[in-house]
């Protein structure tokens, strides 16, 4: 009789725990060092508010986002708002999102090789490191959906609603994270019929009434996120163009963060596609991968255009399986793991297997380091901090802020330089009628008349979107009127990159 294994050699062997544990490393190496950007700061100045200001803030705006306010809400209260409790969750997430893709590739492909290849190969796709370390909903997404995807193909071996009740729950996690997730429903759809055309069993056949039911009951507590939601839907995403042919074709490259990032992924996952053995499981997860993005394209070919890569990056985890798929594939062609007189080719194999995995990670290094610290957020260059620690240095009792407001308050400059201030520094605000928990906005209202709203401070801390050496010709020409018969032309001026700081002292 076999000895028992000892409980740390058994986890040691679970092909889920590799992949989580370098995804959590990559997570967590520098995860503090990208500065928060709007999106963030967003997250941040909803989740810290009272519940009743935060529940108050989600019939306005942001509804689809409100469950990971809430989430965000409760981790704050318990572990604090740094930049690095605010990420932690994404980073936990992602982790887990590599041990669901380990686990679904060894379901479609059988095997370690699939299954740990797939799992790396996820970690090694720079938009996932980079949302990793995001204080945004998509990492969670990106999580639930891979954790349905397993859940999936758990149920599909035998469907009983033990199986069924975690993707249930998986799915409901995902749908009301971010709306756009439930697309990955085209998809599954898919494997499902796959499966039926493959086995056509008699017990498969409940399927197909199954999974409907199960997606409808995933569907039900989604419900209300969509109705709220789509009330909101032409402010919140009216700046997204209408996504052309061009984009949908090359989409891919956007998705990994760098087009030979992808393109190694598709090249791993040909022989899976091709090659005897897993063809139809690999057309499951290539479908599982495809149409989704196929779905959201033609759906914002409409009014409303919801196409843009991070609301997608929950396709990733099926092309990481894929490739490993394909890698596997390559491997037990080249092994013969039929004869077990062919270890000489079983070890030449294992390291080819090492090499196609070693490849895309080594050409993925580069764009890490562009996409998560350099152009990470090239869409948004307000340097919060700078700004901050300048005003934190030169700051006097008695000072105002003026930030951009109105038509501008996309930026969030007001709350994030906030964020960076220190907490003894907390200059009053200029041409401000409401708070932004007053407004029940993620922004201060704007004061109708500017003259009114300028306080009776000394000096005041001015702020404009852009680079420039006359800060006050770009404001609103009200403001500016307000501001130079008070305090005439600025004292100080001082361009960031993306934001300029202005001192100006009132005259007379």
């Amino acid at each position: 009789m076999r000895p028992a294994a000892h409980p740390v050699s058994r986890l040691l062997g679970h092909v889920w725990l590799w992949p989580a544990v370098v995804m959590l490393a990559v997570g967590l190496y520098r995860v503090g060092t990208p500065e928060l950007w709007r999106d963030e700061v967003a997250t941040w100045t909803a989740a810290t508010r009272s519940l009743t200001d935060l529940l108050r803030l989600l019939q306005h705006i942001d509804a689809s986002n409100g469950a990971y306010y809430l989430l965000m809400h409760g981790w704050t209260a318990v572990f604090g708002d740094s930049v690095v409790a605010l990420r932690l969750p994404s980073v936990l997430a992602m982790a887990g999102a590599a041990a669901f893709v380990a686990l679904s590739a060894e379901r479609l492909f059988g095997g370690r090789v699939a299954a740990i290849g797939a799992g790396l190969l996820f970690t090694a796709v720079p938009q996932v490191s980079r949302y990793a370390q995001e204080a945004r909903v998509y990492a969670l997404v990106t999580c639930a959906i891979a954790a349905a995807t397993w859940f999936l193909l758990r149920a599909l071996e035998r469907p009983t609603w033990r199986r069924w009740a975690p993707y249930c729950a998986a799915m409901t996690l995902a749908g009301v994270g971010h709306l756009i997730s439930f697309s990955t429903v085209a998809g599954q759809a898919a494997v499902v019929l796959l499966h039926l055309w493959r086995t056509r069993g008699a017990v498969e056949r409940r399927l197909v009434w199954q999974y409907p039911l199960a997606v409808a009951v995933s569907a039900l507590p989604v419900v209300p996120v969509v109705i709220l939601g789509s009330r909101q839907s032409d402010r919140q995403l009216g700046w997204i163009d209408t996504p052309s042919f061009r984009l949908l074709v090359r989409f891919g490259e956007h998705l990994a963060g760098a087009p030979h990032v992808f393109q190694a992924l598709a090249l791993l996952a040909v022989p899976a596609l091709v090659l005897p053995g897993r063809r139809v499981q690999a057309w499951q997860a290539l479908l599982l991968a495809e149409l989704p993005v196929v779905g959201v394209w033609v759906v914002s070919q409409g009014g409303t255009s919801y196409f843009i890569d991070r609301y997608l990056l929950f396709t990733v985890p099926a092309w990481a399986a894929l490739a490993g798929g394909g890698v596997a594939a390559v491997y037990e062609a080249l092994a013969g793991l039929a004869r077990p007189d062919r270890e000489p080719r079983k070890a030449a194999a294992a390291l080819l297997a090492l090499g196609l995995l070693a490849l895309p990670a080594v050409a993925a290094l580069p764009a890490q380091a562009t996409v998560r610290y350099q152009g990470a957020h090239s869409d948004s260059e307000e340097p919060f901090r700078a700004a901050a620690d300048l005003i934190a240095a030169g700051y006097r009792s008695g000072d105002g802020v003026a930030v951009p407001l109105g038509d501008q308050s996309w930026a969030m400059v007001g709350p994030g330089i906030s964020y960076y201030l220190p907490s003894d520094v907390r200059p009053y605000p200029v041409f401000v009628a409401e708070s932004a928990a007053e407004a029940e906005e993620l922004s201060p209202t704007l004061c109708a008349e500017a003259a009114a709203c300028l306080g009776q401070g000394p000096r005041i801390w001015l702020l404009v979107l852009g680079d420039t050496a006359d800060p006050l010709a770009v404001l609103p020409s009200e403001q500016a009127q307000a501001l130079r018969a008070r305090y005439g032309a600025p004292d100080r001026v001082t361009p960031l990159g993306g934001v300029t700081l202005a001192l100006l002292n009132r005259t007379g």
